[in-house]
């Protein structure tokens, strides 16, 4: 199946000005999500393949595809009982409630070309059981989910054409940042990765999109790179495809 592209012509974006405001309202009023219906489902239904073209649209839908991961861990990982301290349980709550906002706001953005439904997402009970054992475990999974998402808004950004769709990534990509800064420093590290922690070794970064290297810099991740990271943490069902992930 081949998902619609934006037309040069007639984009079904909203304008720059509705934009801003949608942002600028959600983060005050937004609620946490409630979860996928099927995160705990044991269905033998057919689980959805999710197909990610190399365009706006697909780079897009690959975005709010992280995100849902996001805004779903959040969920799950305040209802778990392990983080007790009540400042570190209320940061998570607040970076839950940015990550439900910016599912929001890509679904808005995106309108008719969202190419899934939250309920089409399928979890590994075995892979969250992993990822939310303790505190400690927690805090670490939010840091690796929020510097994937800095990694993968900046290597997806050099592609993206269509002014309101770069305007969302860049309005959402600091706030990831501030996210794993702050994560980071719960748990006592530095507020910036270092070289030992990145996800991908120097050798594999692809250089064209890396030209500035070091921790003055981010570097940039193809979305086959961010799709190997994500299923490294074994929380998605959905197999992930397309020519954006090739």
């Amino acid at each position: 199946m081949a998902f619609p592209s934006v037309s040069s012509g007639e984009s079904p974006t909203p304008s720059r000005r509705t934009l801003l405001k949608w942002g600028l309202l959600g983060l005050s009023t937004t609620v946490l999500t409630t979860l996928p219906t099927t995160v705990f489902a044991r269905s033998s239904n057919a689980i959805k393949t999710l197909t990610f073209n190399a365009n706006d649209v697909g780079i897009l839908n690959f975005a709010l595809l992280l995100e849902e991961l996001e805004a779903a861990f959040y969920v799950l990982a305040l209802r778990s009982g392990k983080v007790t301290d009540p400042k570190e349980y209320d940061y998570l709550k607040a970076i839950g409630k940015h990550e439900a906002t910016h599912v929001k706001f890509l679904r808005k953005v995106l309108a008719e070309n969202v190419m899934f439904r939250t309920k089409d997402l399928r979890f590994n009970q075995a892979g969250l059981e992993a990822v939310l054992k303790d505190r400690n475990t927690i805090l670490t999974t939010a840091v690796s989910l929020e510097d994937t998402g800095v990694h993968a808004y900046n290597g997806a950004g050099t592609s993206l054409k269509d002014p309101t769709y770069l305007l969302a990534a860049g309005a959402i990509v600091s706030v990831e940042a501030r996210h794993t800064a702050g994560v980071r420093g719960l748990l006592n590290r530095p507020v910036t990765e270092t070289d030992s922690e990145g996800a991908v070794r120097k050798e594999d970064l692809v250089k064209e999109l890396n030209p500035f290297y070091g921790r003055p810099y981010d570097e940039l991740y193809t979305p086959k790179q961010i799709v190997a990271i994500v299923g490294s943490l074994n929380i998605l069902q959905n197999p992930i495809t397309g020519a954006l992930v090739a």
